[in-house]
């Protein structure tokens, strides 16, 4: 079986770091900011299992810091994802430009 070459996963990785990088700062709805960090955190994982793989074959450290990282952004979603209905009920909108103030 033939292995794939590192720099097509780092490669991989930096477009889906910058693709996420644009979302967050061009877009303007909540929800589409939420995913653009998602991917973000996804290419760190990428990043992580890839270089893992290849500097040590036998150990697991690197997947061991996609698990944390995994169960950071689904913490991080569930909140955000609160945040956002929340900011609904209130101001009855997602956009980022359209909500002024956080008072509740």
């Amino acid at each position: 079986m033939e292995h794939i070459p590192l720099q097509y996963f780092l490669i991989l990785s930096t477009l889906m770091f910058f693709i996420g990088v644009a979302g967050f700062i061009i877009r303007r709805n909540l929800i589409t900011i939420l995913m653009s960090v998602e991917l973000m955190l996804n290419s760190v994982n990428i990043n992580f299992v890839a270089i893992n793989r290849y500097l040590y074959p036998d150990q697991m450290q690197g997947h061991f810091f996609s698990l944390f990282i995994v169960a950071i952004a689904a913490a991080e979603a569930s909140v955000a994802i609160a945040l956002i209905i929340n900011i609904y009920r209130r101001f009855d909108t997602i956009e980022v430009t359209e909500v002024k103030e956080m008072k509740y």
